[in-house]
């Protein structure tokens, strides 16, 4: 397996583009079930979660085409009503084509997502949502069975513990495009994925109405025909390269990305009292003297503080002086970075749903293990921090949600590797 070897190497200086969006581009791929007619896509990322659905497209009868780097042709004139296990089981995501192929083909069987580190996500939202759209639903031997052949729009309120649900809300988005008579999603997830989505399902005839705001109102349509779509940026990546630039004291302009994707997390490195310049397309960070400040932070659904930045600002405040509390609302196993940073150093202690972090750390390099996708991002981000040399190991995760990441930070003056784990000094491979 791969690994990463991180130095510490002074500020970082230059530009950066920012790629598709991970967590929309998902959907949308599934969303081209919904009519035999091609759609084509362009700006999706290079990342080993796209080829995971591309892959389960193409199991259920779609064809897809490659038409240059980042641009897919995916047409789906005869396809299957099965997902199985073999190829769901891979990423969480895929669940998104119960609700495609339950509004195309009045059916579905679909296996249930396996579990995930940074804790529970079930799918009873997805279930509870398309049962109120008068589907039949049954749950038996790790799959999901939908009968539609009554499937019909209706009031549906899709709130749960933590508040919305973005892939539930996906599903039923795209179930209800084609269900007869008129959905009314109350506590719709309001994240701008969600809204690239409802903009695809849009240009490919849909009817949908409050886009943006958590009250959706759906006018199924009996047919969706093919359309050209862009995916918008990915906010994470362009936040995990803000965050880059702040660690190190850096001058890095990340562009491609608008910044009111990002209001609740810039306007807490603003309170930190992180100097920025926004464009209409981009974010700048600059170099500043001094010490940065401690942050109070709640993660929640959009548009309060992302759950998939959260990791990222924990190796920030490691350098800030005074204390920070980052309160985790969404996942609440998501601080399994918190072991890896204190081998680092890191001063952070956890507190139920909280992690106190004691700032000015004086972080040095270390074998550690990355755990999940946002954990290696953060990880890597504390490297840059520390003395000496770092070693990242299970960079698998961090490959399904950041395209090129090491040649786009090697480029702006990163020091990183990707090299084989038999390149791991030996004596950090026993520890």
């Amino acid at each position: 397996m791969d690994v990463f070897k991180v130095s510490g190497n002074g500020p970082l200086h230059g530009e950066i583009q920012v790629s598709g969006a991970k967590n929309a581009a998902l959907p949308i791929l599934a969303a081209t079930l919904l009519t035999e007619e091609p759609v084509v896509l362009r700006n999706v990322p290079d990342l080993s979660d796209m080829r995971s659905m591309l892959e389960i497209l193409q199991h259920v009868g779609a064809e897809t085409r490659q038409l240059e780097p980042g641009a897919w042709e995916i047409r789906s004139q005869k396809i299957s009503h099965i997902a199985p296990y073999e190829l769901v089981r891979k990423m969480r995501a895929s669940v998104c084509l119960l609700g495609p192929l339950v509004a195309r083909l009045g059916k579905a069987e679909v296996s249930i997502p396996g579990g995930c580190v940074i804790g529970p996500r079930p799918i009873d939202l997805h279930i509870k949502g398309l049962k109120k759209l008068n589907c039949q639903v049954e749950i038996a031997n790790g799959y999901v069975y939908v009968d539609a052949s009554n499937m019909r729009g209706g009031p549906i309120f899709l709130g749960g513990r933590s508040g919305s649900t973005v892939t539930g809300t996906a599903n039923i988005v795209m179930a209800a495009v084609l269900a007869p008579g008129t959905t009314r999603l109350e506590c719709a997830a309001c994240e701008p994925e969600v809204v690239d989505l409802c903009r695809l399902l849009i240009k490919m005839g849909a009817q949908i109405k409050g886009i943006g705001s958590p009250e959706l109102t759906i006018t199924g349509v009996e047919k969706l025909h093919g359309c050209e779509h862009s995916v918008i940026a990915d906010r994470i990546e362009a936040g995990t390269f803000v965050i880059a630039g702040a660690i190190t004291r850096g001058d890095v302009t990340v562009k491609g990305i608008a910044p009111q994707l990002l209001g609740a997390f810039l306007d807490k490195l603003e309170e930190a009292g992180l100097p920025m310049e926004l464009g209409d397309d981009y974010i700048r960070v600059l170099p500043y003297q001094g010490s940065l400040k401690p942050l109070d932070v709640i993660t929640l659904p959009h548009p309060g503080y992302p759950t998939d930045l959260q990791a990222q600002l924990s190796a920030l405040m490691t350098q800030t002086e005074g204390l920070s509390i980052i309160t985790e609302r969404i996942y609440p196993n998501r601080f399994m970075h918190v072991p890896e940073l204190q081998r680092m150093g890191a001063d952070i202690a956890i507190e139920g749903p909280s992690a106190i972090i004691k700032g000015a750390s004086k972080l040095s390099g270390a074998p550690v293990m990355a755990s999940d996708l946002r954990a290696s991002a953060a990880l890597i981000l504390a490297a840059f921090a520390a003395s000496g040399d770092t070693w990242i190991q299970r960079i698998y995760h961090l490959d399904r949600g950041y395209e090129h990441f090491e040649q786009k930070l090697s480029a702006i003056g990163a020091k990183i590797e990707r090299l084989s784990d038999k390149e791991m000094p030996k004596e950090l491979l026993d520890e």
